[in-house]
């Protein structure tokens, strides 16, 4: 059995006993079963200024808190690909999985922890496979570009991950529980967490430990394999602390360490594979928070590091990676009345990693000054914000503007637009690894607008309807593409222009005890290449890489009393894996079953859940050379109090 990292063998008897006595399980099950929800009215529901007040023309998915429940022993690759109109690049069992947001590269699109970015400097990526969905208490997608708002690197759209916000009881209040999964090819979870609150004080815990052997058969040419140097280890920890010094003024800190071991099975292509790779990440953040009726100040300081160790003894390959980022900001929000806000807040990233070959430390810095302004009117009917950002790389200056607005034609039926300035700056690794950095590259930039409408009707309390449809259009220059033969180096070769439409589309139904829902989720991308650096490559007017035209999502189920069930169908299009389209991959379908029983004790919850993907064992790769697993089981059961 493939071992625990280092770093975890010491503490797993000690992370184990605290497990059975420290940790909870998340929330119960609600009454509904809201997939996703559609940003409509501007509440305080995502917990980020920027969206919350400043981005009515974006389109914005939040993932229900029951839907989280059911993915819980899943990643969020998993989760996104089955719910949300995004395509996610999966490399396979154990291998990278990233975001593709309408056309971009994995590099264009971000991830944020509690307000904070967390992608690997030096990759400008952030894998989402080692991501649980359980590490989390609340996961929205915001579609489209907003570089001013969010920085460089949001180009095609961003996942905000959040934990909860800290509660202060005037009287003591503590939760304690405990999860376990076992499925199918070895898949074994143990996840706690835990909360205290009091007065003034608050607390939380999260652990999480997984293993897999990932043994699965999948055939190619006529004959059936099984997968080979695949097993994995991983295990996370969340800590949580929060003190309420006053009630304008609250101090917070939040920590989060990732351990996984994994092998790394052959491609299609390969005899064998004795490759493996670990991957530690470390991220601190310190907060502070002052609110008044008008204003809130808050400042951030976080420091995060990811090292990755990959190894392959069958061509003498050791490569050490680490990174390190500091982060930092402050902000201030003001609200002169009912009409106008106003939001300023300055963020500086420093980024430096050690090169292992030259033995050297390289560095990037950016500081940035931004500003966003809201007018709210006619009884919050029209609902508009301009944002701008000035920042400054190492020595130059980026400006980066954006404006966008939502309108009510009437209770049910909201049109919106966006029109913002992309901006991505070169990561550490395209600037100076060694061998194949280039440091001469431009950053890639350019401009996205989209519109979109949302119809949601509650025609009663039992039966409502919500269809949401969006046009996006957007150029890039400069776009940044590896090539070469056996040094790849990174060059701004391409303009790539993206455009397309995506629909949400539910329709839920009560009716007594019952609640029945059904969704479909669709997205068409054509992303293209205008124009080329290299003569004669075939790419003009082509689909760029590893973008499917087409996907879609169904949803259909229900929840009866204390029992939920969700079908899920999941249809993925043609993927081009050349750049002049002479090669592809076929379109694939998955079908995967959710069900859960809640049993309701007088002071606790017993949790039941049986999940299986890849139900019709569909035979299929998302990438070139990586088969996917056939049908597979996951059982689970979670105890809280």
């Amino acid at each position: 059995m493939y071992q625990l990292p280092a770093i975890m063998k010491k503490k797993q008897i000690a992370l184990l006993i605290a497990v059975l006595f420290c940790f909870p399980a998340h929330g119960q099950l609600r009454d509904t079963l809201n997939e996703v929800r559609i940003k409509t009215a501007k509440k305080n529901m995502y917990g980020d200024e920027r969206i919350d007040h400043f981005s009515p023309g974006q389109k914005i998915t939040h993932i229900d808190s029951v839907v989280l429940q059911q993915y819980k022993f899943q990643n969020l690759s998993t989760l996104l690909s089955q719910q949300v109109p995004v395509f996610v690049k999966s490399y396979g069992i154990n291998g990278l999985a990233t975001l593709n947001f309408r056309g971009a590269s994995a590099a264009q699109s971000q991830v944020y922890w509690n307000g904070i970015p967390i992608q690997n400097a030096a990759l400008g990526i952030t894998d989402i496979s080692l991501l649980k969905t359980s590490s989390f208490n609340q996961v929205d997608i915001v579609y489209g570009g907003s570089s001013a708002l969010w920085g460089s690197g949001n180009v095609g759209g961003a996942l905000l991950l959040n934990n909860a916000t800290p509660v202060f009881k005037n009287e003591e209040e503590y939760h304690v529980g405990v999860s376990l999964a076992a499925g199918s090819f070895g898949q074994h979870q143990l996840q706690a967490n835990s909360s205290a609150s009091r007065q003034r004080w608050y607390m939380a815990s999260n652990i999480i430990l997984q293993t897999a052997r990932n043994n699965f058969e999948y055939t190619t040419d006529d004959k059936t394999y099984k997968t080979v140097n695949s097993e994995l280890a991983g295990l996370s920890a969340q800590l949580a602390a929060a003190y309420k010094a006053n009630d304008k003024n609250t101090i917070s800190f939040a920590a989060w360490g990732q351990g996984y071991n994994r092998e790394i099975p052959k491609t299609i292509f390969e005899q064998q594979s004795v490759k493996k790779q670990k991957d530690v990440s470390l991220r601190v953040l310190f907060n502070w928070d002052r609110t008044t009726a008008k204003d809130h100040r808050y400042a951030k300081l976080a420091y995060l590091q990811d090292y990755m160790h990959y190894q392959d003894s069958a061509v003498l390959q050791d490569t050490k990676n680490a990174v390190n980022q500091l982060y930092g900001e402050l902000g201030w929000k003001y609200q002169f009345n009912t009409h106008h806000r106003l939001l300023l807040f300055a963020p500086i990233q420093y980024s430096w990693m050690r090169r292992q070959l030259m033995n050297d430390i390289v560095s990037q810095s950016r500081i940035s000054l931004a500003g966003a302004y809201s007018y709210v009117a006619f009884n919050n009917k029209l609902q508009l914000a301009v944002n701008v950002r000035g920042m400054l790389v190492d020595s130059n200056l980026v400006p980066m503007l954006g404006a966008n607005a939502s309108y009510a034609l009437t209770r049910w039926f909201s049109i919106r637009a966006n029109v913002q300035r992309s901006y991505r700056v070169p990561t550490l690794n395209e600037l100076y690894y060694v061998p194949g950095g280039n440091d001469q590259l431009k950053s890639e930039q350019g401009w996205s607008k989209d519109i979109g409408y949302l119809i949601k009707t509650n025609a009663s309390k039992r039966f409502s309807i919500i269809h949401d449809l969006s046009y996006f259009d957007r150029t890039m220059h400069d776009w940044i593409i590896w090539f070469g033969s056996s040094i790849w180096t990174p060059h701004n070769i391409a303009t790539v222009h993206s455009r397309g439409v995506e629909t949400e589309n539910k329709i839920q139904l009560k009716a007594g005890d019952w609640t029945i829902h059904a969704g479909v989720n669709t997205a068409y991308v054509l992303a293209t290449t205008e124009q080329s650096y290299i003569a004669g490559d075939g790419s003009i007017g082509k689909q760029i890489p590893y973008s499917p035209r087409y996907n879609g999502q169904l949803n259909i189920g229900f929840y009866f009393r204390d029992i939920y069930f969700n079908y899920n169908h999941t249809y993925t299009g043609y993927r081009f894996i050349t750049v002049d389209e002479s090669s592809w991959l076929m379109p694939y379908n998955t079908g995967n079953v959710s069900a859960g029983y809640d049993l309701k004790l007088s002071r606790s919850s017993l949790q039941f859940s049986l999940q299986c993907n890849n139900l019709w064992n569909e035979r299929y790769y998302v990438v070139s050379g990586r088969p996917m697993p056939g049908r597979n089981w996951l059982a689970g059961i979670s105890f809280s109090m």
